[in-house]
């Protein structure tokens, strides 16, 4: 099979995005900003439509791409978001303002290791998602996995990190690049073993985990 050819054909029944999210999509790629690609997003908005969301914990905002695409679609969901470098927060700060979502979206400044205690108290989130620092994965879903209501799920983006987990960490010459190689092997093997999560990663985009507490059904 074609994966090139597959992508694009699937790509021929990606809904319209109107010029302000074409317009996100352009900066991020001109200023090279990491943004969850066009399958990976198109695959976790089904996913949401599955879990009709009321509230989302975003770790990683960017320029505000992702949690304005879910404000976007789910009408009735509050969205938490969290960004440390300052420009990003600048950029997103401007596009959350500019769309239709911003009194739904609420944008944390800072290191989301140092960020929980900013959140309100008791407060849970349907859906938590993260997309920041590959190195520090396993420390957000350990830090902010007790947040997660019963029917919530846990979405980690960017798990294979374009293929390259697939292959021995140990054939990469770049130093930096090698140890964070390892990180995700490492933060991927732990999910799959978790004991109060069942996991699946999905080979789209750059590579989705989905996470779900054990024996918790939707009903």
């Amino acid at each position: 099979m074609n994966d090139v050819l597959v992508r694009q054909y699937l790509s021929n029944f990606y809904k319209h995005r109107e010029p302000f999210i074409e317009e996100m999509e352009t900066y991020a790629f001109e200023h090279h900003v990491p943004i969850m690609d066009k399958a990976g997003m198109e695959f976790m908005l089904g996913l949401l439509y599955l879990i009709q969301p009321t509230s989302i914990l975003e770790i990683g905002s960017a320029i505000g791409y992702s949690s304005i695409r879910m404000a976007k679609e789910f009408p009735n969901v509050k969205i938490v978001t969290m960004e440390r470098n300052a420009e990003r927060i600048r950029k997103a700060k401007e596009f959350i303002e500019r769309s239709d979502y911003s009194n739904r979206i609420l944008l944390l400044e800072g290191d989301a290791l140092l960020l929980k205690e900013k959140l309100p108290e008791n407060r849970q989130f349907d859906v938590i998602f993260i997309d920041a620092a590959k190195a520090q994965y396993k420390r957000f879903f350990e830090l902010y996995e007790p947040l997660l209501s019963d029917r919530g799920v846990i979405i980690s983006d960017n798990v294979l990190f374009k293929g390259q987990v697939a292959e021995s960490a140990d054939l990469v010459d770049d130093r930096r690049k090698k140890a964070l190689i390892k990180k995700i092997q490492n933060y991927n093997e732990w999910l799959m073993n978790h004991p109060k999560y069942d996991s699946t990663i999905i080979p789209i985009g750059d590579g989705v985990a989905i996470s779900k507490k054990r024996g918790v059904n939707n009903d």
